[in-house]
């Protein structure tokens, strides 16, 4: 299929050439592997939930053949997680042998009135659930009987498998630009399980850890060439820059285990999915008042209606700690399946009454979240934490993650309308994991529409209502500047 191009970076061809492109690792990476470990505390799960609204429900046997083929040419719907108790190096992905497409494809119908609210009411145990750690990680449930015919589609998937732009990217092998596209191409064959002895398994860790290392040293081998004729020409710079570094990884690890917010505080396993539809480009509009960024009104209207449910309980507060990706992928990672962020954890401001000086002062925080030298050193220090014992990894990720308030994720979707298996996709929601924070907020772009998915921890937020309310008026007041 072929996409047309937009400035969020979504948009090219997607066929069989182009998914054939991407790497997919046999290993995960230091990143994605962390993920997954971390998960021996429940509260750190890092499940992806998407809803999507349909026009009518999809053809049952031609959306069986579009997740057949799909998981044929995307190795990870066919893979497993597999690690090995004595490896030093991060689990396998490896081929399912006794891998189920029904098992992941369910079908329901709604029993109540077929609105959104009850969509996101069988999301939610959905998304509260944990993945049969024995299978590949990800789900399809179509929702047929909702009002006026139409249908939905909850998809849940692992944060391990990819971040959402690389999510976005992966999702187009499954999506058509016209209702009928025509009859079925011939199926790929279908990747096939590589049997590994357990000596064989140890000795191939072995074998790709000496490696990787051989690589590392190597590099910085030519690090310290360059950084040692640096200090010869310019030392106090060299100075200047390590302990730059060195604060700044300061900043990325430090611990918070304790909320910033005297309201939002209670912690539990249970989840809330609510959304809110806005007009993107009122909200690209909005940005452009202070010549910033689509993200840069996303947050300050998520701060303003931060403020505003805070002051509803009569709290008056000043900032709140929020956590929101920083994405890193390069022109070299166009084409690399897995996880190319950084989790950056700041405070931000939700007392400035002004938006445009809101909007401004979140410019100014987010640019400096994006210059942090630590960012370049995301797989070196995710090497390093995977060294440890994984109670005590998931441990420290808990200090650094439970005292989070929020968190807010910016994800471009199609620029086109898309289609899945005869369907119309009127609508796309994306619920990200709360992570040990207390609600997380994800906007995910599609064609004129900025759909705000709201995820929250009822322990934290007990009136959902009140707070989806006060997140539209904090919306509301940043549109109004377009």
């Amino acid at each position: 299929m072929r996409l047309a191009g937009n400035d969020t970076g979504i948009g090219a061809q997607m066929d069989l050439d182009e998914i054939a492109k991407f790497e997919f690792n046999p290993r995960m990476s230091d990143v994605d592997s962390l993920m997954w470990d971390i998960e021996k505390d429940p509260l750190l799960r890092s499940t992806i939930i998407f809803v999507t609204v349909l026009d009518q429900p999809p053809d049952r046997d031609r959306f069986r053949w579009v997740m057949d083929k799909a998981s044929r040419t995307v190795p990870r719907l066919r893979q497993r997680v597999l690690g090995h108790p004595l490896s030093i190096a991060p689990p396998r992905w490896e081929v399912d042998p006794n891998f189920d497409l029904d098992y992941h494809l369910r079908w329901m119908k709604a029993a109540g009135p077929g609105t959104l609210r009850e969509v996101f009411a069988i999301a939610e145990p959905i998304g509260m659930q944990g993945f049969d750690r024995a299978r590949p990680l990800w789900e399809m449930t179509v929702v047929e009987g909702l009002d006026d015919g139409k249908a939905a589609l909850i998809g849940k998937v692992h944060h391990s498998i990819t971040d959402g732009i690389g999510g976005m990217k992966l999702q187009m092998e499954m999506l058509d630009l016209e209702r009928d596209p025509g009859t079925h191409d011939e199926l790929p064959p279908a990747p096939q399980p590589r049997h590994l002895s357990e000596p064989r398994r140890f000795f191939d860790a072995m074998i790709y850890e000496a490696g990787r290392q051989l690589g590392n040293a190597r590099s910085a081998l030519a690090s310290a060439v360059s950084i040692a004729r640096r200090a010869v020409e310019d030392p106090v710079s060299i100075a200047t820059e390590a302990t730059r570094t060195a604060s700044s990884i300061g900043r990325l690890m430090r611990p918070a285990a304790e909320p910033m917010s005297p309201l939002m505080r209670g912690r539990s396993l249970s989840v809330r999915y609510d959304s809110l539809q806005v007009p993107l480009r009122d909200l690209k509009a909005a940005a452009k008042v202070v010549a910033g960024r689509l993200n840069d009104a996303f947050v300050a209207a998520v701060a303003g209606g931060m403020r505003r449910y805070h002051q509803h309980h009569g709290y008056d507060i000043g900032v709140l700690r929020m956590t929101m990706p920083i994405n890193i992928r390069g022109t070299e990672d166009t084409y690399r399946v897995g996880n190319r962020f950084v989790p950056a954890r700041f405070p931000v401001p939700v007392d400035i009454d002004d938006p445009i000086a809101r909007m401004n002062a979140i410019r100014e925080l987010v640019a400096g979240q994006r210059s942090e030298p630590a960012l370049a050193l995301t797989e070196p220090l995710a090497h390093l934490l995977n060294r440890l014992p994984a109670t005590a990894t998931t441990a420290f990720f808990g200090s650094m993650l439970k005292g989070v308030d929020f968190i807010t994720s910016n994800v471009p979707g199609s620029p086109v309308p898309v289609y899945v298996a005869g369907a119309r996709v009127e609508a796309q929601i994306a619920l990200g994991p709360m992570s040990g924070a207390a609600a997380n907020i994800t906007l995910l772009s599609y064609v004129d529409d900025a759909n705000i998915g709201i995820n929250t921890d009822p322990a934290a937020i007990e009136d959902p209502e009140v707070f989806v309310e006060c997140l539209r008026d904090g919306f509301d007041e940043i549109t109004k500047l377009a």
